[in-house]
């Protein structure tokens, strides 16, 4: 397509039976069934099938009741607000704007806004204003989409030609100007229109529109710990991305224009077409200010928005924008479809919503409409959403008709001039911006950090809720897991047994090479293992004979168990966990076009030990103790896997080696987790594990302040001078 049409398109390419004190053999210990299948063979995981990427199938299915639709909601937007770096809430202080250079028109005028959102992040546009207007006006925030050239969008002599002819236009001004009529035409039906720019486009503040919208190649040169830019490993460990920045600029516009005296809070509304359909359904998600909404041709089941500043680790992982723009309810939402990803909207995604809105007795607040045109924001369409906001605005027009205007040039509609001259577009600038937002969010976490036992709390429910998001999952329920036993072998004169199985999470379609060593002698404690080789951590290099370390637990009457964690061990087709973390068929290096859809590999490897967990904590002989080692690569999935279940637990072992995500520098690390560094790193992790009893090996008491400051935390935790097998399974008979 040409410049008139979107050019972001072109890139889409159960023991109560057993008395305290007996001892179990190790068959009624882990029962099992009996599989003619080799031990270890390649699991049947559904994980393997493949990756969800942006053109995936995203249907929404509602709840059965107002009750679980109101938890639903909660947990979706807490995921929403993670993914955009904005889980706790900034702080939003009053905005300094400059508004300047009216110009004038017959019944409406058009102002030049400028201000910051944050410093060094801009927010420029456009306000319209009825002329001579009586009382407070009801305003519409106008993300405008991905217009060539934004704002500044002229279709030009040919695509006006052909829109005339079409039908989808029939004034040739409005129509080729498509961004202003809306705003003028709404002017004169009485709101106040803030047309602001999408980062890089038009004025677009300190940040280019290639890099925004057409990122493609990661830039090794802003990519370390010490100078990192938008899309690098580190910025994603932050989740500091543009969809992030460009919502919140959304958010802040929403702040300003409702700040303003002649601006009637009651009724707010907000529409845009594709990319501005986008910042439309999710600023309505997050803010119920917004009364009224109407995001043009982006709604839909199928394709979810392919550019960067539409995609975020985490924001679409088991959602999508059915269920955002679900979010609204029961405000108003009306919305459009096209010849394109949108075009099976009246059949797929709009009866769940009206089933949705009609659960919360507001069944007329809900309108999906498909129009024969490509994708536009063109006559119909505007003339749909007039009519939604003449009727949910109480406008109180009785006829709504376009008519022509003069528009404004780019000279008029710039806010940038010798007197407010434009931001320099840096590199330096980037990083710079991105520092300060950095230094804020690292100034609110740590004002978290707990003292006190109501700290706790609080600490809690914001890192240990980020986390959730960031995991995905919380502890299997009881009875959610099998173990299907393969093989077993005795060994030591009948001490112990060796099984090998799968141990399967039946409902996700999950299982796991997993081998549980069983003491004839069992002192009702068990000890899960984990290591990064998986089940090869229990054994020496032969794959049989098992660790000094794991023969001393075993001796000492402990079960130990151990999986191969996600593409390590038999998932994998030497053995060896995977180098890179998989990603979709998308040339583009951005994390958030896999990471948006599918959890972290670091996440589903922590799912894993979730599921071991839960298949020793509830299993119906009921261990006394269940302790979780992590080794090897594998703490910190441990740590991760101890604060989602640290209740469940006696004890949590690790050798940390070190590590923190802070280090990692490649989108593609198999360790890299989104949002690990914004909430705290390893320290604050571990701090979501107490008052769990901790052991620790690789740090210092200066290297984990955070954790020991915890209340409680000096009788919880202990500090190992040396790592390795030997010290932590020594440390766990202490």
């Amino acid at each position: 397509m040409q410049s008139s049409a979107f050019s972001r398109r072109s890139l889409l390419q159960s023991s109560a039976a057993i008395a305290a004190g007996s001892v179990l053999p190790p068959e009624a210990l882990f029962a099992a069934t009996v599989s003619s299948a080799g031990p270890f063979a390649r699991p049947n995981d559904a994980r393997l099938k493949g990756l969800k990427d942006l053109n995936g199938y995203f249907p929404f299915t509602p709840p059965a009741s107002v009750n679980e639709w109101n938890q639903r909601k909660q947990l979706v937007l807490r995921q929403i607000q993670v993914a955009l770096g904005l889980w706790p809430m900034p702080a939003r202080p009053e905005i300094q704007a400059t508004v300047h250079g009216r110009a004038e028109r017959d019944d409406y005028t058009v102002d030049r806004v400028i201000f910051e959102s944050a410093p060094g992040l801009l927010v420029t546009g456009s306000l319209y204003l009825p002329k001579n207007p009586v009382g407070k006006l009801p305003a519409v925030l106008s993300p405008h989409g991905h217009w060539a050239s934004g704002r500044f969008h002229d279709h030009g002599e040919k695509t006006i030609a052909q829109e005339l002819e079409s039908g989808g236009e029939t004034d040739p001004v409005c129509g080729r100007h498509p961004l202003q009529s809306r705003c003028v035409q709404l002017a004169r039906m009485g709101c106040m229109v803030f047309i602001y720019d999408m980062l890089g486009y038009a004025d677009g503040g300190s940040l280019t529109q290639e890099l925004i919208h057409l990122f493609a190649k990661q830039r090794p040169d802003l990519s370390s710990p010490e100078r990192w830019g938008l899309f690098s490993a580190q910025s994603e460990l932050r989740c500091l991305n543009a969809m992030g920045l460009q919502t919140w600029n959304s958010l802040r516009a929403l702040d300003w224009i409702m700040s303003r005296p002649d601006c009637d809070t009651s009724r707010i509304g907000c529409t845009g077409a594709s990319g501005g359909g986008t910042q439309t359904f999710i600023l309505t998600a997050l803010d119920e200010r917004v009364t009224a909404a109407f995001p043009a041709v982006m709604v839909s089941t199928a394709m979810q928005g392919g550019c960067t500043c539409e995609n975020a680790s985490y924001l679409r992982v088991n959602s999508g924008n059915i269920e955002f723009a679900a979010l609204a309810a029961p405000r108003p939402v009306a919305m459009t479809g096209a010849d394109d990803w949108t075009v099976d909207i009246e059949s797929k995604g709009y009866p769940e919503l009206r089933q949705l809105y009609a659960m919360l007795g507001a069944p007329n607040n809900v309108l999906a409409k498909y129009r024969k045109f490509p994708h536009n924001y063109n006559l119909p369409s505007r003339m749909m959403m007039y009519q939604w906001f003449n009727q949910h605005l109480n406008l109180g027009i009785s006829e709504i008709k376009e008519r022509s205007y003069v528009p404004l040039t780019r000279d008029e509609a710039t806010v940038f001039n010798a007197d407010h001259p434009a931001p320099l577009k840096t590199a330096d600038a980037e990083v710079a911006m991105l520092q300060q937002l950095d230094a804020a969010s690292r100034q609110q976490i740590s004002a978290l950090l707990p003292k006190t036992q109501a700290g706790m709390a609080e600490f809690r429910r914001v890192i240990g809720a980020a986390l959730e998001v960031m995991i995905g999952r919380t502890l299997p329920a009881s009875g959610s897991t099998t173990f299907e036993k393969q093989d077993q072998s005795t060994h030591d004169n009948n001490s112990w047994t060796r099984f090998n199985g799968l141990l399967k999470l039946t409902a996700n379609g999950e299982e796991l090479p997993a081998t549980w060593l069983l003491p004839a002698t069992w002192n009702r404690q068990a000890v899960l293992w984990a290591d990064g080789q998986g089940t090869r951590g229990l054994f020496a290099t032969d794959g049989t004979t098992v660790l000094p370390a794991i023969r001393s637990l075993v001796s000492a009457g402990y079960a130990v168990g151990a999986v191969d964690l996600y593409l390590t061990g038999a998932f994998t087709e030497d053995g060896k966990p995977i180098a890179e973390h998989p990603r979709v068929n998308n040339n583009r290096e951005f994390a958030g076009y896999t990471l948006g859809y599918n959890h972290p590999l670091f996440s589903q490897r922590v799912h894993d030990l979730l599921t071991l967990i839960s298949s020793a904590v509830f299993h119906e002989r009921q261990p006394e103790k269940v302790h979780l080692v992590g080794l090897n690569g594998a703490a910190p999935h441990a740590i991760c896997a101890a604060a989602l279940a640290h209740n469940k637990l006696a004890s949590l072992t690790v050798d940390i080696e070190g590590f923190r995500f802070s280090s990692i520098t490649q989108i593609r690390d198999v360790n890299l987790l989104p949002g690990a560094v914004k909430y705290g790193d390893i320290p604050a992790l571990l701090t979501l594990c107490q008052p769990l009893k901790t052991t620790i090996a690789g740090e210092t008491r200066e290297s984990l302040q955070t954790l020991l400051q915890a209340p409680d935390a000096s009788h919880t935790v202990t500090l190992l001078q040396t790592g390795g097998a030997d010290s932590l399974a020594a440390s766990l008979k202490k």
